[in-house]
C-alpha cells in the first residue's frame, strides 16, 4: 500500500499546508477555550456570591459534643463574624458568657484572602473576555488562574488536622472585642480547617506567673494534676493584643506601619503557657459549597490547560 499523497504535492507547499492547518487548528481550540472561560466566569461568580456580605448571613452553632464547655452561636457575614455568643465553663478559669461587641466584627484571614483571590481571578477573567486571544498569552492566564484557584482551595482546607496551627499566637481575637472583655489570660481564635468554621479556646497562664505553695505540693503528691493536651508545658510566645482587626479590601494595599506601632507589639508579646485547650468545629453549609465549586473548576481548567498544550504542541505542566 502507498501513502504517497496524488496529486503530488512540493515540500514548500506541504510545509504551507501544514501552517495553515495548524493555524485553523490554534484558531478553533482558541474559540473553544474563550468559551470554557465564559463557564469559569460563571462559575467563579457563583463562588464570588457564595461569600458576600449578604445579611442576614450564616448563623452557626459552637458548642462542644458530650459536655457543656463551650455552647453560643456565631453569626458569618461574609468574611467577617458580626454576632456571637458564647457560654464558657472551663476548667482553669471561672465561667463566664462573653458576647461580641457591636461596634466590632471579626475579620477571618483566611476568608479575606480568599475573597481576594477570587476578585482577582473575576477581574482577570473580564479582561480576558474582552478583547482578542492569541494562543501564548492565553495559555499564560489559564496558568494564573490555576494558582488562584489551587491557593483558594488550600485556604479552605486549612491548616492540617494533625498538626498545631500556630496563628493564634500572633492573631487571636482582641479582648476588647467581648463583652465583658475578655482578659489577656483567655485566648479566642478563629480559623478555617476543612471548610469549617473553627474556633481555639485556650486558657494562659503567664511563664513568670507565682506557683502556691498549694499547687507546687499538690503537683508533687499527685493530689493535682494539669490537664494534658499538646500544648502542655510548651512555652509560647503570645500577642495580648491579638490581631487586627481593621476591615480590609481585596483592592487595598495594607499601609506601612510606624516604627512605634513595631515597638508597641514587641511590648506586647507574652510569654506562656498554655492551660487548656478546646477546639470546637461548626460546618458551614456556605463554604463547603464553595470548596466543591473551587474543585470542580480546579478540574475543568486541568482539562482546558492540556487541551491547549497539545494543540500548541507544548509540553503541560499540569
Amino acid at each position: 500500500m502507498s501513502i504517497a499523497v496524488w496529486p503530488a504535492v512540493s515540500a514548500c507547499d506541504l510545509r504551507l499546508k501544514a501552517a495553515e492547518t495548524q493555524a485553523r487548528e490554534l484558531q478553533w481550540i482558541v474559540e473553544e477555550t474563550l468559551e470554557i472561560c465564559r463557564d469559569l466566569k460563571h462559575g467563579l461568580d457563583d463562588c464570588y456570591a457564595l461569600l458576600a456580605p449578604i445579611d442576614p448571613g450564616s448563623t452557626l452553632v459552637v458548642s462542644t459534643p458530650r459536655n457543656e464547655k463551650v455552647k453560643g452561636t456565631l453569626t458569618r457575614v461574609g468574611t467577617r463574624i458580626v454576632k456571637g455568643a458564647l457560654n464558657l465553663q472551663l476548667r482553669t478559669i471561672p465561667a463566664q458568657q462573653l458576647t461580641l461587641s457591636q461596634n466590632d466584627v471579626i475579620h477571618i484571614g483566611a476568608l479575606e484572602s480568599l475573597h481576594t483571590h477570587l476578585t482577582q481571578a473575576t477581574d482577570l477573567l473580564s479582561i480576558t473576555l474582552s478583547k482578542p486571544q492569541d494562543p501564548r498569552s492565553l495559555a499564560s492566564t489559564l496558568s494564573i488562574l490555576a494558582d488562584s484557584i489551587t491557593d483558594s482551595i488550600a485556604l479552605l482546607k486549612g491548616p492540617p488536622l494533625d498538626k498545631p496551627d500556630p496563628g493564634w499566637q500572633l492573631s487571636s481575637c482582641p479582648s476588647h472585642q467581648f463583652q465583658p472583655v475578655a482578659g489577656t489570660n483567655l485566648s479566642i481564635y478563629i480559623n478555617i480547617q476543612e471548610s469549617c468554621i473553627v474556633v481555639w479556646l485556650r486558657a494562659l497562664e503567664p511563664v513568670d506567673a507565682p506557683v502556691h505553695f498549694g499547687m507546687k505540693l499538690g503537683l508533687a503528691i499527685g493530689t493535682f494534676r494539669r490537664l494534658e493536651h499538646d500544648e502542655m508545658d510548651i512555652v509560647f510566645k503570645y500577642n495580648t493584643r491579638g490581631s487586627d482587626s481593621r476591615p480590609r479590601s481585596a483592592r487595598h494595599t495594607p499601609e506601612p506601619r510606624a516604627p512605634s506601632s513595631a515597638f508597641n507589639e514587641t511590648k506586647d508579646i507574652q510569654e506562656v503557657y498554655v492551660r487548656e485547650k478546646v477546639r470546637i468545629e461548626s460546618a458551614d453549609p456556605s463554604l463547603i459549597s464553595l470548596h466543591s465549586k473551587l474543585s470542580f473548576l480546579s478540574h475543568m481548567l486541568v482539562q482546558t490547560r492540556r487541551n491547549l498544550s497539545a494543540v500548541m504542541g507544548v509540553d503541560s505542566d499540569d
